[in-house]
This record gives C-alpha cells, structure tokens and sequence, in this order.
C-alpha cells in the first residue's frame, strides 16, 4: 500500500499495522509533535466520507492500494475555530432574550464547538458559561477569545509584551508574606490569582512559540524540566494557599515561585530570540 501525506510519498514502514485505524493510531502522535492535526482521508482516490469513519478505520491494510492523508496545521486550526467563535459571539449578542436559551444546543453540535472541546476545553467551558447560564458578559468571552487568537497569530509579540506583568507579578510574590502577616487578605488572594492566570499564559503561549518553530534548541536550559520543576511549586504553593499555611506560602512565594517564575520567562523569552521580536506599541 502507497501511502501519502499531503500528496506527497511518505517513507513509512509498516509493522503490526493491520487496519487503516492502527495507521492513522500510529501516526498521531508523530503528527501532534509537528504541530499538525489529522483534516481528511481519501481511499484509492476517494474522499473519505465522515459518516463511514468506522468503516474506513477497520479495512484492512491488504484491501487499500493507496492511502493519502491530509493535514492542516494545529494553529491555524485553532485560529480558524476562535474566529467562528468571535461570529458565534456576535450572533447571540443580538438575540432576543427568549432565543439565547437555546443557542447552546445548536452551538454545541458546530464544527468550532467540537474543536474547542476537544483541543481548549477550558475555553470551552468559558462559552457554555455565557452560552447556556450568561454567567459571563459577551465582551468578556469576546477579549478572551481576541487574546487567543494573538497568542496564536503573534505568540512572538505576545510573549514579550507581558515581561512588564512578569515583572510585576515577581514583585508581588516577593511582597506576599508581608501581605499575609498585616492580613491583607484580599491583596494576597489577588496575587495568587494573577500568578496562576499568568503562568497559564506563558504555558499557553510557551507551546505556540514550540509548534510554530520559534524556540531555538540549545544546551543551555532543559525548558520541560525547568517547566516541570515550575510547575510543581505552583502546584505546592496553591495547595498550602488553600490549606491556609501561611508559612509555607511566605516561603514558596518569595523564595520558590518569584525567581523560578523570572527565570521561566527569561529562558524562553532567550530561546525565542532566534526569531526577531519587535513588540507593539
């Protein structure tokens, strides 16, 4: 069997491959890693049609003469889908307050929908905030979704323009043992939330920068180790928040999370510079 991605001929040895779903299995991940989803099949030269995806996916491999297989591009994908998000969110802007109840169930069953669940499912759960209990404004969604789609469009601007936040956010970190013994609670706890909802961004956007080929690979920092040495703290300081041990937060804080929060920003904000930044003003 002659196997093609995109038209051209794929060097793939077969193993224990036996049907056309332990291929597509099989190459998922290699596809994953190069930043590209799986967007259509065709079978000797007919387009695969969805509604017999089982069926396709169980012939056996002997019975298929050629197999070609199309891809498109994880970020451009994902850009696509938050762009029909914006629409979605125009639309039921302007309906009728009898008529939003019912949006949902439609929205649910969009290609977009389906995308965002599979592959953003906190932003998923965001809509169906909005969609279903209008828990969160129109224009809220909308800046969350205009934000993604920079991180997706622009991740090299959209990184560097938030060192000044970074920079902030270390300060505060460094401050909030203080914070915690003169009981400024309410300060302490909206650090806490800017650090998560930061670091979730640098991850986010840290992934971009991965996908679009804008990390320049070096020996100088193992970035997955240093985000995963990271990522436990945060996991650490959250969880002694939580508990109320306000010891272990002074601690963590200004002594764990703030200069390994810097330094997470510096590495790849350096490994990125193999791509030229100029950040909007």
């Amino acid at each position: 069997m002659e196997i093609r991605i995109n038209g051209q001929a794929a060097d793939i040895t077969l193993d224990s491959e036996k049907t056309i779903g332990d291929i597509l299995a099989s190459l998922d991940m290699w596809l994953a890693n190069l930043g590209h989803s799986l967007s259509g099949l065709s079978i000797d030269g007919k387009a695969a049609d969805a509604a017999r995806l089982d069926e396709i996916f169980s012939m056996e491999i002997d019975s298929v003469k050629t197999l070609d297989i199309y891809t498109s591009c994880a970020a451009q994908l994902s850009a696509d889908a938050l762009l029909k998000l914006a629409d979605d969110i125009d639309e039921f802007e302007i309906l009728k307050f009898e008529d939003k109840s019912n949006f949902v169930n439609s929205w649910e069953q969009s290609a977009q929908a389906n995308y965002i669940k599979e592959n953003i499912p906190e932003l998923f759960s965001i809509c169906i905030d909005l969609f279903a209990r209008g828990g969160i404004t129109c224009q809220t969604l909308r800046s969350i979704t205009e934000e993604r789609l920079r991180e997706i469009n622009d991740p090299l601007n959209e990184f560097a323009r938030i060192e000044p936040l970074v920079n902030v956010t270390c300060a505060r970190l460094a401050d909030l043992p203080l914070d915690i013994q003169t009981g400024k609670d309410g300060q302490a706890a909206q650090t806490i939330q800017i650090f998560s909802g930061l670091t979730e961004k640098i991850l986010r956007v840290a992934k971009q920068l991965d996908l679009q080929g804008f990390l320049v690979q070096n020996d100088e920092k193992d970035l997955i180790q240093l985000i995963n040495d990271f990522s436990k703290v945060l996991r650490e300081l959250l969880d002694a928040y939580e508990r109320h041990d306000s010891v272990l937060v002074g601690d963590l804080s200004e002594y764990e999370a703030a200069p390994r929060l810097q330094e997470l920003f510096d590495v790849i904000l350096k490994k990125s510079r193999g791509a030229e930044i100029q950040v909007d003003k």
